[in-house]
């Protein structure tokens, strides 16, 4: 079994809704997290990406001025911050599969539902420290790749079409949250 230190990571939760904003923090802490930065819309959430540097920002969907899925697009341009490879958990109340493939395609790394449960938060954060995605860069496209299964044969309606796709490997969270030993 992984043990993660989360005392090692730094996160960010962006949500309109300042109770939701103290459970997540409350859980993160409880996880055993020192670095909670909060926000409570999407543009003092992009301000707090750029100036704190999270290695995990945990976003709701429905907020004022820009939206989770607006904030994520953002985050995901290439050029324009700091770190597009940030891991990004989308937490709402809207779970709808329409929506879930919206969070997908906008490079969301992980959708979690709510009302949150800490064993739902902490296999999302564990899948996103141990196990990240690798990145996907094509021509309308820039984030972790969609795909769970890596079947070379799939070919299903959700199969890549179109041009080459540069795949851009990440090194895992884990390093740096690792328990030291001894």
């Amino acid at each position: 079994m992984v043990r993660i230190d989360f005392n090692r990571l730094r996160f960010l939760v962006i949500d309109d809704n300042a109770h939701m904003r103290r459970t997540v923090r409350t859980l993160l802490h409880g996880f055993g997290t020192r670095e909670v930065y909060e926000a409570e819309d999407g543009a003092g959430g992009l301000e707090a990406f750029n100036h704190y540097s999270p290695d995990i920002v945990i976003t709701d969907w429905a907020m004022p001025i820009f939206d989770g899925l607006e904030l994520a697009q953002m985050i995901r341009q290439p050029t324009s911050n700091t770190n597009p490879y940030v891991a990004i958990i989308m937490l709402t109340g809207h779970s709808e599969k329409k929506r879930v493939v919206a969070s997908r395609d906008a490079g969301i790394t992980e959708f979690l539902a709510k009302p949150i449960s800490a064993k739902g938060l902490y296999q999302r954060i564990l899948n996103v420290v141990a196990n990240p995605r690798s990145f996907i860069r094509t021509k309308s496209y820039f984030g972790p790749d969609r795909r769970r299964n890596v079947n070379p044969n799939y070919a299903g309606s959700e199969r890549r079409k179109g041009g080459k796709a540069d795949v851009i490997r990440q090194q895992p969270l884990l390093e740096k949250a690792k328990t030291p030993v001894g």
